[in-house]
């Protein structure tokens, strides 16, 4: 076991920990943010850097800070370490420029976009970015393909955080797609426009945390704080069945996995249920879906604690109306 303080706040993990998962385990508080590190996919992470932090104190035995900061994603925890978070200045910086370069190529469209509103990105940017970029330059841009009849891919928006790409790798029978070219001429795609079409492949669309791959099923239809997510479930025989119903009116406009205060699916599901199976009748509904209300999506949304009390009318004698009986 080794001790690990963050921000102040100490707690003592297994051996093997990452920084990025005790400070998790503190809370959302000083817990770093992420844009390519998935918990539930194996080797994710050390990509996007938007998870630095700066340690202060490699250990007890040796007290040295680290000279550069880390990836709290890959960097494990030693005992009497002592990390900065929100609470260093020379993280508040880098991660600015983490965040302008992750925008250097994304396109400004998210008025059009069917991710915002639970886009990480638009996250990031807000509470970690800058007000303006330095850079003057045409964004790089790339030709539409088709990779099936489900997902649809905005390679323009996409930031290479290779989620998409384990998340086919490790739960398909065989993936057909991933990232091809190098340097600034890298892409996410499938050779020779192949069609995505195994029985997970929906997944991708969960895990992207920017609008580069969406449902094509679902897109255009309503912005996402105009639905009411319902949680549900069904017997399948390919997954948990375990979903969120996203309800406009009586419609259910998508169907897509739960999803833990990280942003993380906790289970992933099958195409069928995610995209056959959208009439309430298939389904026997749980129940409201509980919202952070750091989300947009719990904007005009509610549900009651406890039950409400009963109320009572008063009776009101009417007034009386001249030339009337009083």
């Amino acid at each position: 076991m080794a001790k690990v303080t963050i921000d102040g706040k100490t707690i003592e993990v297994a051996d093997g920990t990452t920084i990025l998962q005790a400070a998790r385990m503190i809370g959302p508080d000083v817990a770093p943010p992420t844009m390519c590190y998935y918990s539930k996919l194996k080797t994710s992470g050390g990509y996007c850097r938007t998870c630095l932090v700066e340690v202060s104190k490699g250990s007890e035995k040796d007290p040295r800070p680290m000279p550069k900061l880390v990836a709290s994603c890959r960097t494990t925890v030693m005992d009497g370490m002592e990390v900065k978070n929100n609470d260093s200045e020379k993280v508040t910086e880098a991660r600015k420029g983490v965040v302008e370069f992750l925008l250097l190529n994304h396109p400004l469209d998210c008025p059009v976009c069917d991710q915002a509103g639970e886009c990480h990105l638009q996250d990031l940017s807000y509470e970690h970015g800058s007000a303006k970029t330095r850079t003057d330059f045409e964004r790089r841009t790339f030709e539409k393909i088709d990779i099936g009849p489900y997902v649809q891919l905005h390679m323009n928006r996409c930031i290479l955080c290779y989620r998409c790409v384990k998340v086919a790798n490790q739960i398909t029978d065989g993936r057909v797609h991933g990232v091809i070219n190098r340097g600034d001429h890298s892409e996410i795609s499938t050779y020779v426009e192949e069609a995505i079409d195994n029985d997970f492949s929906g997944n991708v669309i969960d895990v992207c945390p920017v609008g580069a791959l969406t449902d094509k099923t679902f897109r255009f239809k309503s912005r996402v704080w105009f639905t009411k997510p319902v949680d549900a479930h069904r017997n399948c025989d390919k997954c948990s069945g375990k979903v969120v119903l996203w309800y406009k009116g009586e419609d259910v406009l998508r169907v897509t996995g739960r999803k833990d205060q990280w942003g993380e699916v906790e289970e992933f599901i099958c195409n069928t249920c995610r995209f056959e199976t959208k009439k309430t009748s298939d389904w026997t509904i749980e129940g409201p879906r509980k919202l952070d209300n750091h989300s947009v999506i719990s904007a005009n949304h509610y549900e009651f604690l406890k039950k409400p009390k009963e109320l009572t009318i008063n009776t009101v004698k009417p007034l009386a109306i001249e030339g009337g009986n009083n």
